[in-house]
């Protein structure tokens, strides 16, 4: 999809609204965000910000911007998060933020501002003479046409009501981990994608079968880790403990198994697809790309902790 025909899929997407997370429906919104990473990682990137954002909104009781795409852009470098300054009767805000995926494409982002102990904030980022965004930075052709950008905040002028809660709300919060589950979702869709154009494919030399079992076990896995997540969340909405060390954990278990995918398809098909198929080059990196919002390590790390704390 060129840049026009994503955003209007986009839209045609969230035009459809997702189950909340935690209302009895959340294994359905995971199979969901699972389909669309199947169809195009692209898309899947911005849907699941905005959905997750929808789901933030609700969380904190308000309504999101009729007919509004939304972004989260959540990403914080120490000591480099936008400030929230006060001047007479309104609030600005000041800085420039990293990875901010969807920019000069969503009509509001939900920011997080005066990081570590962050508020969040529903702005409008629309162009605007108070906003810039440099898409510069972004070096790679994956994931080249959902513009992440790291935008310039001048004086961008802000009410109290668009603050959502109190500091520090946005990752107390449990819905903060049920959320984290929607892009493992969406990065078992992209890894399953391979496991599609194999499954199209003729070969059936010893080794390639054997890869492609494992592709189709490891896809299955991540289907049913991602429905018993569903399931457990609904269970349990409020239990924040259990929702850090659930998210940390399925993200770890998928997070795995799409590389693991990714590592099979290669030594199956060799370069050719990675190479003179372009849907398939441009999926395999995107994939690869995407499963570093897994932390990796410094998340087992904090998984270890958070199974230590966790009422035995």
């Amino acid at each position: 999809m060129n840049a026009i025909e994503l955003q209007q899929r986009l839209r045609e997407v969230a035009a459809q609204p997702l189950p909340l997370p935690g209302a009895g429906q959340t294994a359905d919104r995971h199979r969901r965000l699972l389909e669309l990473g199947r169809e195009d990682l692209s898309l899947a990137r911005l849907a699941e910000a905005h959905f997750d954002a929808v789901a933030i909104l609700a969380e904190a009781g308000r309504e999101p911007s009729p007919d509004a795409l939304y972004g989260v852009w959540a990403s914080e470098i120490p000591g480099r998060s936008l400030t929230l300054t006060r001047s007479a009767d309104r609030l600005l805000i000041g800085g420039a933020k990293m990875f901010c995926s969807g920019a000069g494409i969503v009509d509001r982002a939900l920011l997080t501002v005066d990081a570590p102990n962050p508020y969040l904030c529903d702005v409008d980022v629309r162009p605007q003479p108070s906003l810039r965004i440099d898409c510069s930075v972004w070096k790679v052709g994956a994931f080249a046409q959902i513009n992440t950008a790291t935008v310039h905040f001048t004086d961008l002028p802000a009410s109290p009501d668009q603050i959502l809660d109190d500091r520090g709300w946005y990752l107390a919060r449990p819905g903060f981990w049920h959320g984290a589950c929607g892009p493992a979702a969406c990065w078992a869709g992209g890894a399953i994608g391979l496991v599609d154009w194999a499954c199209a494919q003729t070969r059936s030399d010893p080794h390639t079968l054997a890869h492609f079992g494992a592709m189709r076990a490891l896809a299955w896995q991540m289907q049913s880790t991602l429905e018993a997540a569903g399931r457990e969340i609904d269970q349990s909405p409020a239990d924040a403990v259990g929702a850090h060390v659930r998210a940390l954990s399925v993200r770890h278990l998928v997070e795995q198994a799409c590389a693991e995918i990714q590592c099979r398809f290669g030594r199956a098909y060799g370069p050719f697809p990675l190479a003179m198929d372009e849907p398939i080059s441009i999926r395999y990196q995107e994939l690869g790309i995407y499963l570093r919002q897994c932390h990796a390590e410094r998340d087992l790390e904090a998984l270890g902790e958070a199974v230590g704390a966790a009422p035995r």
